[in-house]
Parts: C-alpha cells; sequence; structure tokens
C-alpha cells in the first residue's frame, strides 16, 4: 500500500471534510491574523504558530516538534514566504504522522489467518464507547463479516443497555448477563458463542470507569485470562476510545489508560462537534499507538477508518 492508501471513497471524503470543519475553520482563522501583513516565516510568525497549534490542541511536545521542522525549512531554504506556510505545515503534520505508528488500515477489514477476531474496548464512559462499538458492528457486518457483542461492561445498566439496542438495530447478537455480573463471564460466552457462530469478529465493551488503577488493571487482566482460555492468542486488539472533543483531557485518558493495559490501537470520536481536531496529531505523536477509527459525525458511516493523508488533507482543505 502506498503512504496515502487509495482507501476513501467520494463520500467518505465529503464525510471528513464535514467533520473536520469546525477545526479547520479554528485552525485558518487564527493562521490568517497571525500572518497578517508579514510577507516572510520569521521568529514572530513562528511564535504565533507555536501558539496556534498549541490552542487546537496538537499538544506541546507535538508543537515543538512541528515548529523545530519549519524552523529547519527556514534555515535550509533561507526564505520561506507566509504564503507558502500552509502547504509547509502540511507536509511537515504528515511527514510526522507517517514516522508514528499510524499505518493506513484497510477499510473494516479483520487481520488476515485471524478468525474470530476478538477485539476489547476500554474507555471512560460519556466518550461514546458503546456507539462505537455499535457502529464498528454495523461496518464489520456491511462488509459480511459475521459479529458477535459482549456486554462487558455490567457496571453501568445504560451501557448494557444501549449495546443490545444497537445489536437489535444492526442484526446481530449481543451476549449479556446483566447489570453488576463479572464482566470475565460476560467475556467468555461472548467468545465461546462467537466460535459456536463462525464469527468473524467479537466485540466485547468492557471498563467504562477509571475508578482506580489497579482495579481496572485487574478486572482487564482477569478478561483476558478467561478468554485464552477459549481462544489462548485473545483479544488481538485492545482498542482506546478517546473523545477528541475533550482535548488535552483525552491526552490524559490515554496516558492513564496505557499505564494498566497493553492499547494497541485508538478511536477517536466526535471530531465533528470541535475545533480541537488537531488532537488526533498529538496523541498520535506522543503514544505512538495507531489511530484506527476516528468518528467525524451521527451517522453509522461517518465512523472512518484513519487514513492520515486524507484527514491532513480534510484539515488543510481551503
Amino acid at each position: 500500500m502506498s503512504f496515502f492508501g487509495n482507501l476513501f471513497s467520494k463520500e467518505t471524503k465529503e464525510s471528513l471534510d464535514h467533520g473536520l470543519q469546525k477545526s479547520k475553520e479554528s485552525f485558518f482563522g487564527k493562521l490568517g491574523k497571525a500572518i497578517a501583513g508579514k510577507s516572510s516565516v520569521d521568529e514572530e510568525v513562528l511564535d504565533n504558530l507555536e501558539e496556534i497549534l498549541i490552542s487546537s490542541d496538537v499538544g506541546v511536545d507535538t508543537t515543538l516538534k512541528i515548529i523545530q521542522r519549519i524552523q529547519a525549512r527556514v534555515a535550509r531554504d533561507k526564505y520561506l514566504g507566509t504564503a507558502e506556510l500552509d502547504g509547509i505545515l502540511k507536509e511537515e503534520i504528515a511527514g510526522l504522522l507517517s514516522e508514528n505508528n499510524t499505518n493506513d488500515l484497510s477499510d473494516f477489514e479483520t487481520p488476515i489467518g485471524t478468525k474470530p477476531y476478538v477485539l476489547l474496548v476500554v474507555g471512560v464512559n460519556g466518550v461514546g464507547k458503546t456507539t462505537t462499538i455499535g457502529k464498528l458492528a454495523a461496518q464489520f457486518k456491511k462488509k459480511g463479516k459475521v459479529v458477535v457483542l459482549g456486554a462487558a461492561d455490567t457496571f453501568r445498566a445504560a451501557a448494557v443497555d444501549q449495546l443490545k439496542l444497537w445489536g437489535t438495530r444492526v442484526g446481530v447478537p449481543v451476549i449479556s448477563k446483566g447489570m453488576n455480573t463479572d464482566p470475565s463471564a460476560v467475556a467468555f460466552e461472548a467468545v465461546e458463542k462467537g466460535i459456536e457462530l463462525g464469527a468473524d469478529v467479537i466485540i466485547i465493551d468492557t471498563a467504562g470507569r477509571l475508578h482506580t488503577k489497579t482495579n481496572l488493571m485487574q478486572e482487564l487482566s482477569k478478561i483476558k485470562r478467561v478468554i485464552q482460555k477459549v481462544l489462548p492468542n485473545a483479544p488481538h486488539d485492545v482498542l482506546l476510545v478517546l473523545d477528541g472533543s475533550t482535548g488535552q483531557n483525552a491526552v490524559v485518558q490515554a496516558r492513564e489508560f496505557t499505564k494498566v493495559t497493553e492499547v494497541s490501537c485508538l478511536a477517536i470520536t466526535k471530531l465533528d462537534g470541535t475545533a480541537k481536531g488537531g488532537v488526533v496529531i498529538g496523541i498520535s505523536d506522543e503514544f505512538k499507538i495507531p489511530v484506527k477509527y476516528i468518528g467525524v459525525g451521527e451517522k453509522v458511516e461517518d465512523l472512518q477508518t484513519f487514513n492520515k493523508k486524507e484527514f491532513v488533507d480534510s484539515l488543510f482543505k481551503k
């Protein structure tokens, strides 16, 4: 696959453009003011740009990397006009993402040779975790996959009921033992049922809180141990769902979860309702964990596989 990939349909691209509209307008509005009356990229422009990137929730460390790269370009090329700044920023951010572990992924396909593919989903309440699972189930089913869901976020009634509603809506079975039951028992039954039904994908909803790190770590460890009795290599991925509209709070959540479990991929939701789309860049750079999915709207189709080229293109599209 090429660096830029070739995965996006016209409709998907339009959805991404629309979903990042607030982030783009906010960024370019600030950038326009920062370079007003300037013809070249000087220290004042770079200082203003640094402030803009940080206020766009790119994060301090990632912002400094980007600024250093642009300073190197200025030193090398001797003169850079402000008219060129958009293109330079686009190139440097795309380059930064390409250096991180954010490979363009196939569109809702499971890893070759992995059946069933078991995905454990974690994230605090309110980030769109259960909705993301429902949309994932719909997207996988649309691809012809047999999907089973496990309602193992058993300490919040709404999570169990919401997942059941998604199961009905999408037409996939949901394994549930109700409220206040052992999450690992639900996960075990979900994997068992998935194997019985010949499922391609088993998605397990769990860990809707960070009440104490120790309890969370113990719970997730137990789930892994229990499902490995049925399927030795499971789970194949641990997906952390983060709410992009919370900006740096999403970064804090990522830090907390990565301390207590081996998060292997990320979903960043609610990017359509915020001007904080830059958080995707900062999170990718800090954690070096693949951003696998992004949410840019309410519709099922608005949960997209992350493509770094298309993301940066939409963020800078005029």
